[in-house]
């Protein structure tokens, strides 16, 4: 028996919760001076129904960095603005929904 996504009652295959989650979100990238003059970049805005762990698994192997979850926000060591934007669309999200700052 296939398993049933509990928002939608729709079983995993047809599921479309996650799709129409990335759809609708603006993402907000940004970076932030940490202690000692570090920088790190910050991305808001990623809806909760969304699998965030796995989305801050892809950017850390992708960008070769350290990083963490925050009260559903990602945080990631150093200062990556100019190449995540190309990240987060191959992983499915608008492009106009993303705003660098």
């Amino acid at each position: 028996m296939p398993e049933i996504c509990p928002k939608c009652g729709l079983p995993k295959e047809l599921c479309t919760c996650e799709v129409l989650a990335k759809e609708r979100e603006k993402i907000k990238v940004f970076t932030v001076q940490r202690r000692y003059g570090k920088i790190a970049t910050v991305v808001q805005g990623i809806s909760e129904d969304v699998d965030v762990k796995a989305i801050l698994k892809e950017l850390k192997t992708r960008l070769a960095c350290g990083g963490t979850l925050r009260d559903h926000t990602i945080e990631l060591q150093g200062n990556h603005k100019e190449r995540i934007k190309a990240i987060l669309v191959k992983l499915g999200f608008p492009e106009e929904q993303i705003e660098i700052s």
